[in-house]
């Protein structure tokens, strides 16, 4: 019985040791938290890397991040108070800043504007890291 018991534990052991290395860390998601957007990740500045765009995807990377020469580049700042600063291209190829609100449901990020001559949008967010934010924007028709 002594003999027929030692193999069978050893092979249970065995078994269970490779089930956890195969399943061992966290899954990669492309958002994280089964479908919801990591606020605490998209809580920082975005500029939009163009450059880095495919399809109908949008490649956002930190305003710390090392960019080719560009004449400009969009954005938007996300504050943890709800708060979002828009930053678009202006006449004088500066930027233009413009200020609204944001809030997050399930995977999609929403950006809403006071002004009337302000377009809301959604970000359905694909990816997102603290290195970079890949997303497909739709403007809200008015």
């Amino acid at each position: 019985m002594k003999t027929l018991l030692l193999p069978l534990a050893l092979g249970a052991t065995t078994f269970l040791l490779t089930a956890q290395q195969c399943g061992s860390g966290p899954k990669a998601s492309a958002v994280p938290g089964a479908g919801t957007v990591d606020v605490a990740t998209m809580q920082r500045t975005w500029l939009h890397a163009h450059e880095e765009d495919h399809g109908d995807t949008l490649v956002f990377r930190p305003n710390t991040y090392a960019f080719p020469p560009s004449r400009g580049r969009t954005g938007f700042e996300i504050s943890a108070n709800g708060e979002l600063t828009q930053y678009d291209i202006a006449p004088t190829d500066g930027l233009e800043k413009r200020l609204g609100r944001w809030r997050v449901e399930g995977p999609m990020f929403y950006a809403t504007f006071p002004e009337k001559n302000s377009t809301d949008y959604s970000l359905r967010v694909l990816s997102l890291t603290p290195e970079r934010l890949e997303a497909i924007r739709k403007y809200v028709d008015q």
